[in-house]
């Protein structure tokens, strides 16, 4: 796990990549296209990233071992989940932070595409329980 110093620094890269993205193409593409360029600026960037990473559910028992895909994992701390919509619903930041207490991650930020400007479409989600719901 980084230190949170670092996570804050990998943070503003991933910002400041997903602002440029926005400034240069614009609202409206397809969520698999800004996922496949941020990826790649991100990669440029000297960021380590996955993509379509699987989310285990584990719950009394019972495995489900792709029941959520993260968009991108950013130095396997950093969840980024991309939205290309008009709005954003309460729902998109309760998945983001579902997928931090998954995966026992600190941070995570929303990022929506389909806004008129990055900073209307983009919340930062904080996972403040440090447990491991994996466990349970």
């Amino acid at each position: 796990m980084l230190h949170p110093d670092q996570l804050e620094e990998v943070a503003r890269v991933c910002v400041d990549c997903g602002y440029h993205l926005h400034r240069d193409l614009g609202p409206g593409l397809l969520e698999s296209a800004y996922e496949l360029v941020l990826a790649k600026v991100l990669q440029q960037r000297g960021l380590s990233v996955s993509r379509q990473v699987s989310v285990p559910l584990i719950y009394h028992g019972v495995v489900v071992d792709n029941a959520f895909k993260i968009d991108l994992l950013v130095e396997k701390c950093l969840v980024i989940e991309l939205k290309s919509t008009e709005r954003l619903a309460a729902v998109h930041a309760k998945q983001v932070l579902t997928y931090l207490r998954l995966m026992n991650l600190p941070l995570g930020l929303l990022m929506n595409f389909g806004q008129g400007t990055f900073k209307a479409g983009l919340q930062r989600v904080v996972n403040d329980y440090q447990g491991d719901y994996r466990k349970r």
